[in-house]
């Protein structure tokens, strides 16, 4: 499930603020280098967390003070089942017992912060803003104790960056984070700018800080440079209707990351807004392949794509896949349920 960060600085943002927060706890794989141990690395980086969670379990029974092993296992409780409270619920206490057994290791804190961040999702707006500054200090917390973790740097900048002055933002903060690694993680300092540059509505040096990130296979880049590409692309596609510019960073995507739905979804509403049912639909298909498809409204877009097309059949069947998705959007799927009331 994908927000745009939309970072405004007063109360009356509230409800941009919180949709930040939930793209804050939809990390997946957006960690990098969260271990030491080559095999909990990859496997997270990969999202692989069924397997996460039996690796670390195992290496638990054998040494229960394993550092790495606990860490591993509540960022696997998290997020083997984003919708699945109880496993969160698990996961929020192996952080704790976590952080309680190793106070000084920077995982234990990353996990609790992924797992909070995780369950804002699900709170009202009122408690998850009562819970923002508690994230913010799991995040410093992190950085202090790592200060080379990419994750803590970014994701706190993004706080900063998302929150409103009363609940601890700060744009100077989030610079400050910038300049602290503009030297020795100029990559890391350039995804931080180009969160700013969003906050400050500065398209063009978004745009300009996107390109000149270089092509990674880095999980925690790739979902970066995918996340800020997909918002500037919306801002092109929605906004100013520059359907050259949002075709142009959706095409990126397709060239650098095959592997993702995110620019097959993109260049299908472009193709949409164009009046190009057919690549559209084909762009969809594609897309719906791919292993981060439920990440995106697909199926909803499929079913308005074919009923469009007059194409009943494939319509019922992509709005009833999308409604029985657990992962669906709610504000999509009002809309899809509305839609499959239209098929006679």
């Amino acid at each position: 499930m994908k927000f745009p960060f939309l970072p405004l600085r007063g109360f009356c943002g509230m409800a941009n603020t919180m949709a930040t927060l939930t793209l804050l706890g939809a990390f997946g794989t957006a960690q990098a280098a969260i271990f030491k141990d080559s095999r909990f690395e990859l496997l997270q980086d990969a999202a692989k967390y069924s397997e996460l969670e039996q690796l670390a379990q195992a290496r638990l029974k054998v040494n229960p003070g394993d550092a790495e092993a606990s860490a591993a296992l509540s960022l696997a409780l998290t997020f083997v089942d984003v919708s699945d409270a109880k496993r969160l619920e698990a996961g929020a206490r192996q952080a704790k017992l976590c952080i309680e057994q190793h106070p000084m290791v920077a995982a234990c804190h990353l996990a609790a912060a992924e797992n909070l961040g995780m369950q804002m999702v699900n709170m009202g707006m009122a408690k998850a803003m009562r819970n923002a500054g508690t994230l913010k200090a799991a995040w410093i917390r992190t950085l202090e104790l790592d200060p080379s973790s990419f994750a803590a740097r970014v994701q706190l900048a993004k706080l900063y960056v998302a929150l409103p002055a009363m609940l601890g933002g700060s744009v100077s903060k989030a610079k400050d984070l910038e300049v602290a690694v503009r030297s020795s993680q100029p990559e890391t300092a350039r995804i931080i700018r180009i969160h700013i540059a969003a906050e400050e509505k500065k398209w063009a040096a978004m745009e300009d800080e996107l390109l000149a990130l270089k092509p990674s296979k880095d999980g925690a880049m790739r979902k970066e440079l995918r996340e800020a590409t997909t918002q500037l692309a919306k801002v092109y596609l929605n906004d100013s209707k520059d359907l050259a510019k949002a075709t142009r960073l959706y095409e990126r995507l397709q060239r650098e990351q095959p592997d993702s739905a995110s620019g097959f979804y993109g260049m299908s509403r472009v193709f949409a807004a164009q009046g190009q049912t057919h690549e559209a639909i084909r762009n969809l298909e594609r897309a719906r392949a791919l292993n981060d498809a439920d990440e995106y409204p697909i199926d909803h877009r499929l079913g308005d794509a074919y009923l469009g097309k007059g194409d009943k059949a494939q319509a019922k069947a992509a709005y009833e896949r999308y409604i029985a998705n657990k992962r669906a959007n709610p504000a999509n799927l009002e809309s899809a349920r509305k839609g499959l009331s239209q098929i006679k």
